[in-house]
C-alpha cells in the first residue's frame, strides 16, 4: 500500500512537471522565442528603385526563413508603376506580413500598406490621399483614376477591409464627413479613425511594443538597410533626377565639342551619363541589351566625324535614343526627360556657334578650312579686259553665242543680243568676268 502511495506521488509530480514545461512553452511560443522577423524600410519617395531593393530583401527573407515580415513606412507616394509591383511583390509573399506606419503612408504608400495582413500606426502616424497626380501637379486622366481606383479597392479587399474607406482615400467624390473628409477632399486616416474603421489594428508608440503586440516580443530581429549601391539607384531613378542627369550630359557633350581637347565639359557628360545607366542598371530598368546599344550607338556617332554621310550618325543617336527608353521606369517621363535634354543641347549649340564658331573643339578636325583666294594665288577666271576695243572674226553663227577668233585666239563670245553670221566682223565691246561681249562691224 506504501509503495503504490509513492508511485502514485512521483506520477502526480512527473504530470505537474510536464504541465509547467508546456506552459513555458506555450510561453515561450506566444512571446516568439525563436522566431525570425525582418524587418525593412519604405522610406522617401515609392519608385522603381525601391522596387528592386523590397525584391531583394524579401527575397532574402524568404530564403533565409523569415517567419514575419515588418514593413516600416514613412513615404509620402510616388510612381504608381513602382506602387503596383511592390504590392504585387508583397501579395506574393507566404509569409504573415504588417505595414508599421511611423509617420505618413500616403498616395502610394497607403496602397502598398493595403496588402499587408496588418496593420499598425505610431499615435502621430496618418494613412490615406492617395489620389492620382501627375508630375506637374495636376490631376491624372480619367482612365488613369478609374485604373488607380481598382487598384486601391482591390487591395483593401485582398485582406478583408472595407473598400470604401480605400476609394475615398484616391476618389474625392466620395463624401465622408464624419472622417473629416467631405466631397472634394481625399481621405486621410489619423490612427484612430484607421482603427474605427479597420484599417489598422493597433496603434503602438515603437517597434518594441509592435513586436509585443505581435507576439513577437523575444523574436530574432533582423533590420534590413539600403546599400550605398541601392541608395544611389534610388536616388538616379527619380522621375527629377532623370531629365537633370540626361540635361548635364548632353549640354557637357555639346560644350566639349567646342572645346580644345577633352576637359571637365566632356567628363561631367559622360559621368552624368554612366550614373543614368548605372542607377537604372542596379535598379533593375536597364539590362545588358540597353547598354550593348548605348555602346553601338555611340560608336557609330564616333564614326560619323571620320565617315561623312549623315546614315551612321543617324542610326546612332537613334541607338542611344532606344538604349534610354529601354532604361526609363516609363515611356512618358522618358519622353519629358529626352525632350528636355534635347532642348538644352540646342539651346546650347546655338549660343556657342554664335559666341565661338567653329574654329575650336572636334569641328576644326572636321571641316575644311582651305581657300583659294586671290591673295594665295588662286584665280578662279582668267581677266580678259585686255580683249575690249579688240576686232575679229565669227567662226559660227552668235545666236547671241557662240565663237569667234580675236587676236589669233579661238574664244566664246555673246552678241549683244542681235544675231551675227558666221565669218563675220565683230569689236568687244565689253567683259564681264567670263562673258566676252562683241557688236557686229
Amino acid at each position: 500500500m506504501k509503495r503504490l502511495t509513492v508511485y502514485t506521488s512521483m506520477l502526480i509530480i512527473f504530470v505537474s512537471f510536464l504541465s509547467i514545461h508546456n506552459d513555458l512553452v506555450v510561453q515561450a511560443d506566444s512571446d516568439g522565442g525563436g522566431k525570425l522577423v525582418y524587418v525593412i524600410p519604405i522610406e522617401d519617395d515609392v519608385e522603381r528603385g525601391l522596387e528592386a531593393f523590397l525584391s531583394r530583401t524579401t527575397g532574402e527573407a524568404i530564403e533565409e526563413g523569415a517567419d514575419h515580415i515588418i514593413f516600416e513606412i514613412n513615404t509620402p507616394g510616388g510612381s504608381v508603376e513602382a506602387a503596383d509591383n511592390i504590392g504585387t511583390i508583397i501579395s506574393n509573399l507566404t509569409v504573415p506580413t504588417t505595414s508599421f506606419v511611423i509617420s505618413e503612408a500616403l498616395s502610394a504608400g497607403s496602397y502598398i500598406a493595403l496588402h499587408t495582413d496588418t496593420i499598425y500606426m505610431t499615435p502621430r502616424a496618418r494613412m490615406g490621399a492617395s489620389g492620382v497626380i501627375n508630375s506637374d501637379g495636376t490631376a491624372a486622366d480619367k482612365k488613369a483614376q478609374s485604373a488607380w481606383l481598382k487598384a486601391m479597392t482591390s487591395a483593401a479587399e485582398s485582406n478583408g477591409r472595407d473598400p470604401l474607406y480605400a476609394a475615398a482615400m484616391a476618389d474625392s467624390s466620395i463624401d465622408l464627413p464624419e472622417l473629416n473628409a467631405k466631397e472634394g477632399d481625399f481621405l486621410t486616416l489619423t490612427p484612430n479613425e484607421a482603427v474605427q474603421v479597420g484599417y489598422a489594428e493597433g496603434i503602438v508608440s515603437d517597434r518594441t511594443e509592435l513586436l509585443y503586440e505581435l507576439g513577437l516580443a523575444n523574436a530574432t530581429v533582423v533590420e534590413k538597410e539600403v546599400t550605398f549601391a541601392e541608395s544611389v539607384a534610388r536616388f538616379i531613378t527619380n522621375p527629377i533626377v532623370v531629365p537633370i542627369l540626361l540635361s548635364l550630359a548632353s549640354l557637357g557633350l555639346i560644350v566639349e565639342l567646342y572645346s580644345p581637347g577633352f576637359g571637365v565639359p566632356g567628363s561631367i557628360g559622360l559621368i552624368s551619363l554612366v550614373l543614368f545607366f548605372y542607377g537604372h542598371f542596379v535598379a533593375g530598368l536597364a539590362g545588358m541589351e540597353a547598354i550593348i546599344l548605348l555602346v553601338i550607338g555611340i560608336g557609330l556617332i564616333i564614326a560619323e566625324i571620320f565617315i561623312p554621310g549623315g546614315i551612321l550618325g543617324v542610326i546612332g543617336i537613334g541607338a542611344v535614343i532606344g538604349s534610354l527608353f529601354m532604361s526609363g521606369a516609363s515611356i512618358s517621363n522618358m519622353t519629358m526627360s529626352i525632350a528636355i535634354a534635347f532642348l538644352v543641347a540646342i539651346i546650347a549649340s546655338v549660343i556657342l556657334f554664335r559666341r565661338i564658331g567653329l574654329d575650336k573643339g572636334i569641328f576644326r578636325h572636321v571641316i575644311l578650312r582651305d581657300r583659294t583666294t586671290t591673295e594665295l594665288g588662286y584665280v578662279s577666271n582668267e581677266n580678259r579686259l585686255d580683249l575690249i576695243g579688240m576686232e575679229g572674226i565669227t567662226v559660227t553663227a552668235l545666236r547671241p553665242s557662240g565663237m569667234a577668233v580675236i587676236n589669233n585666239e579661238r574664244i566664246d563670245v555673246i552678241s549683244e543680243g542681235s544675231f551675227i553670221p558666221a565669218n563675220a566682223k565683230v569689236k568687244v565691246v565689253k567683259v564681264e568676268g567670263v562673258r566676252v561681249v562683241v557688236r557686229g562691224l
